[in-house]
């Protein structure tokens, strides 16, 4: 045998024997952590294997899982929007077109379907529509408010917590990727990602009548396209050739629509009409003016910008499933929060504010005060508070940095009730009572309103406004008692004894929660040296 035989067969030899001396060390060398046995027993049912192969039925279970989690992530996260497009279509169901102003010149009551409104102030809002450019939104002296985009993603306040601090004065807003030229002065300039914006605001009464504001409101706001070289741009600035001047066109009539007493919806569904809702809104709204993350969500369950949402039975059946979970994972927020959140403002209470977990953009809480006066932001956490963002927009519409705040005095606080002082459900057919020690801390005024459990808006009964606190209107002021206390009851019918101002009515076989409302809020509900009762079952 010559050498070069040799060296063929010995090598020959080699290639034979390499491989099953390879396959033995990679088998053995393999973590147990790192394999899958041949069934594994989880939440979704047995999923089987065949060396870790997965087989058909396993593939068919996992990926109705994908399709449901998709589904229920896509649901808690894409709340916010479908509320703010109901929002909008509820307006316009009442021919609240786009740029009008809708007004309660009598207050909301409980026939408008709104997410936790109050029934204390006069709210004014309109859509606005930015489509074909900015526009610019003239704020009334004397208000407080917001304008949010159509993800109810906060651009700016307006009124009282805004740069015009209640004095009233212009807005511009500009619509998603606007490059054109911009006034160089006499506007409180805002930009937009999505192609319309919620511009919503209230008013308050004047000796206990809302009658002023609504005249201020209707004399004073106006809303119409903004002019470039018109105001607020210089004859020095048009002279660089970058903005041609122009004269400022006669302002539009501002159209109003007086909505109290209607019925009309403004609350997302919570069944497989929900995604078609997130649809409609998505196919509206520029592909970039959500994020990545939730755009993802929404892709892998058939909701993508320009291409149709048709799904089969299959696929219909889950996203059911999941907005019926979705839905529940709502209520459960809100009803039973859990302990770890740390949301109940006082040790062992029922009352809360998921706000105080991550604040208005649901990542850090609020700053906190120096006794200068100055704000000490908290730093940032980069994580969402996904269980606080989740129950705020399921109960509660639009969203602004003065919504929870330390600063005494300005905005107001809130917070939630939605079981008894025995951690259980408040019942229609019972009576129930609350007392609010001496001091109550609101330079301005307080309120409860109480809300339908299903709707989450006011709670429709006889008396029209469910509301108790201390202004007069639209329902009599509460009374305090000699101590100095103030004590309001709950029930279906009125208390003997109880003041007609110290009683809200209930509806037996109705589920009810409540908000108490501080207006411009003192440093003794900062410091919770103030403390109000828990809700107490009187029979």
């Amino acid at each position: 045998m010559t050498h070069h035989l040799r060296f063929a067969a010995a090598l020959a030899c080699t290639v034979l024997i390499l491989p099953h001396f390879a396959n033995a060390q990679t088998a053995s060398a393999i973590p147990p952590s790192l394999t899958t046995p041949d069934k594994v027993e989880t939440r979704i049912g047995t999923l089987e294997f065949k060396d870790g192969a997965p087989s058909v039925e396993t593939a068919d279970r996992v990926y109705d899982t994908l399709d449901f989690t998709r589904g229920l992530d896509a649901f808690l996260n894409s709340y916010s929007g479908a509320s703010a497009y109901a929002i909008r279509k509820g307006l316009l169901s009442i021919g609240a077109e786009d740029n009008t102003v809708t007004i309660y010149p009598e207050l909301m009551d409980a026939k408008s379907l709104f997410l936790t409104a109050n029934a204390d102030t006069v709210y004014y809002f309109s859509i606005v529509d930015l489509t074909k450019g900015p526009m610019v939104v003239e704020q009334p002296p004397k208000g407080l408010g917001t304008i949010n985009d159509m993800w109810f993603a906060w651009i700016v306040d307006v009124g009282f917590p805004g740069p015009d601090r209640g004095e009233g004065g212009k807005y511009l807003i500009l619509p998603p990727g606007h490059d054109g030229p911009v006034p160089e002065g006499g506007f409180y300039i805002a930009r937009s990602k999505t192609t319309r914006v919620i511009y919503a605001a209230r008013a308050f009464l004047e000796n206990n009548d809302p009658k002023p504001a609504v005249e201020n409101i209707k004399k004073t706001i106006k809303i119409y396209p903004y002019t470039p070289g018109g105001f607020g741009t210089s004859i020095a600035t048009a002279l660089e050739g970058k903005v041609r001047l122009a004269p400022n066109p006669p302002i539009p009539p501002t159209k109003f629509v007086e909505a109290s007493g209607k019925a009309f919806n403004t609350v997302p569904p919570n069944d497989y009409s929900f995604f078609e809702m997130v649809n409609d809104s998505i196919q509206q709204e520029p592909a970039d003016s959500y994020n990545a993350e939730l755009a993802g969500q929404l892709a892998a369950i058939g909701i993508v910008k320009g291409k149709q949402f048709n799904l089969d039975a299959r696929m219909k059946k889950i996203l059911t499933d999941a907005a019926a979970v979705g839905n529940a994972a709502g209520r459960v927020l809100n009803w039973r929060p859990r302990e770890s959140l740390e949301w109940t403002y006082y040790p062992n209470s029922s009352w809360a504010n998921m706000l105080w977990q991550g604040g208005a953009n649901f990542e850090t809480p609020p700053p906190m005060i120096t006794k200068e006066g100055m704000f000490k932001p908290l730093p940032p956490t980069g994580a969402r508070t996904l269980d606080s963002k989740t129950a705020f927009y399921y109960g509660y519409t639009l969203d602004s940095p003065g919504m929870i705040m330390r600063l005494p005095r300005v905005g107001s606080q809130y917070l939630m009730g939605f079981l008894d002082a025995e951690k259980k459900d408040l019942d229609g057919g019972k009576t129930y009572k609350v007392t609010l020690p001496k001091g109550i801390p609101a330079a301005a005024f307080w309120s409860f309103t109480l809300y339908d459990n299903q709707s989450r808006s006011m709670l429709d009964t006889p008396q029209r406004y469910p509301r108790a606190g201390s202004q007069s209107y639209p329902s009599p002021a509460a009374e305090a008692d000699a101590d100095g206390s103030t004590t309001i009851y709950f029930g279906p019918a009125q208390p003997a004894g109880v003041k007609r101002g110290n009683w809200i009515q209930t509806m037996p076989g109705k589920g009810w929660f409540t908000l108490l409302r501080l207006y411009s809020p003192l440093e003794s509900f900062f410091t919770k040296e103030w403390r109000l009762s828990e809700i107490e079952m009187v029979r």
